[in-house]
């Protein structure tokens, strides 16, 4: 139970993460300028990268990583809401390329009510897979999870994490190390579905979590 407790918590870290962000885009995008209907091409095409980047962000989360995968492997029961979820997040990615759309469509000035709409459809599909998540796909792992697939789930989301704190730590010593293999994204096929190195939960399980255990 402590396991799963301390998994969940640090999942709704990246969740607050992802809802800043968001609420970040939207106070950009209603701040862009009005010029006779047109918006700054250079202005709505650095938004749509910034909007990119929370996409991207939002599909390399832990949550999809580790939590997921155990999620499918523990049960089918949960099969109809992971749908749900690609689905949204298939329509964000949608709305995202519509704004980039826009903003390639006229170099001289982008169509601000095509891009507003195209951009708060993207936002509002994320903070729709955000509500989701925490209201019924934390619950649902939380009771159909069990036991050494929760620690298996904090044991790589604090291997993760060292990675990226070396990593973080070559670069601004100027040295940039290989990633290695297990720590690289997992594929998903076309139905969602994350397909991860064999073995993965099968490490030496992390010093840490001997206090979580």
């Amino acid at each position: 139970m402590l396991t799963s407790t301390y998994t969940l918590v640090a999942l709704s870290v990246e969740q607050t993460t992802v809802r800043s962000a968001l609420q970040s885009l939207a106070r950009s995008l209603h701040a862009l300028p009005d010029d006779g209907g047109t918006l700054p091409p250079g202005q709505a095409a650095q938004l749509c990268a910034e909007l990119r980047q929370v996409v991207d962000d939002c599909h390399w989360r832990k949550l999809d990583k580790f939590l997921i995968p155990a999620l499918r492997r523990a049960s089918c029961a949960a099969d109809g809401l992971l749908r749900d979820l690609e689905q949204i997040s298939r329509s964000a990615a949608d709305s995202l390329a519509s704004a980039e759309a826009c903003v390639d469509a006229d170099p001289r000035g982008v169509d601000r009510e095509g891009f507003r709409e195209a951009v708060e459809r993207c936002i509002a599909a994320l903070r729709c897979r955000l509500e989701r998540e925490e209201h019924e796909l934390f619950p649902l792992a939380r009771s159909l999870v069990r036991g050494e697939a929760w620690f298996a789930i904090a044991n790589q989301m604090l291997a993760h994490d060292a990675v990226a704190r070396e990593r973080r730590g070559s670069l601004r010593h100027g040295r940039v190390r290989p990633e290695p293999v297990e720590s690289r994204h997992p594929l998903a096929d076309p139905l969602g579905r994350v397909h991860e190195p064999a073995g993965a939960e099968s490490g030496r399980r992390h010093a840490t979590l001997s206090l979580l255990h």
